[in-house]
């Protein structure tokens, strides 16, 4: 059986969101599955001096319009936040809490963090609001909210990031398909036609 979709992402990504929207069903046409890891851009930022988008002359703009244009090419709901970008700290650990005990409700939790975000304009760094979020997918506040204080959970998308780094994961979304690296949601292309050949 083939190894699964590594699909790697930061909640604070629009381009990550993008990604989020399109990869489970590019993975379901060619029968496979997905794992899905939240990271912290500003660890992969430290190893690989990037910055944030807004903080960039002229990219910065021209990111901003093209992440609106993206999100109407693909139909997908998008406003830029009003507080971006965000540290993830606490979506990113109320994710790995949840995958360790059910992968595809963290899925969808993630996909619900997600349109918070970056379709609502709901400040997911809070703890309070990750926890909101998780209760709106099923998951009791209270547990959540208790996991996120929790010093092993805490240390978890640390721990995930370096492991990401170590696999050459270098930005949002970064997709690894049977060891062959892809970042950004403008290389799903990419990512179907290697799927759909077994690459060139």
């Amino acid at each position: 059986m083939a190894a699964p979709i590594e699909f790697y992402f930061d909640f604070s990504s629009p381009y990550g969101y993008l990604g989020s929207t399109r990869i489970e069903a590019l993975a379901a046409k060619f029968g496979r599955e997905t794992t899905w890891r939240p990271i912290l851009l500003g660890l992969v930022f430290q190893v690989t001096g990037g910055r944030p988008l807004p903080e960039l002359p002229l990219k910065g703009e021209y990111a901003r319009r093209d992440m609106a244009r993206f999100a109407r090419l693909w139909n997908v709901p998008f406003r830029e936040p009003s507080k971006f970008p965000i540290p993830t700290q606490a979506p990113a650990r109320a994710y790995y809490w949840i995958a360790d005990r059910d992968p595809a409700l963290a899925k969808r939790l993630a996909q619900a963090l997600y349109r918070a975000y970056m379709a609502e304009d709901r400040d997911i760094s809070s703890p309070d609001i990750t926890a909101e979020v998780a209760a709106e997918v099923g998951v009791d506040r209270g547990a959540v909210r208790a996991a996120l204080a929790d010093p092993a959970v805490k240390a978890r998308p640390r721990a995930e990031t370096g492991l990401a780094l170590e696999k050459g994961v270098i930005g949002s979304p970064f997709v690894i398909l049977d060891g062959e690296p892809f970042w950004g949601a403008d290389r799903f292309d990419q990512v179907e036609r290697w799927l759909a050949t077994g690459g060139w």
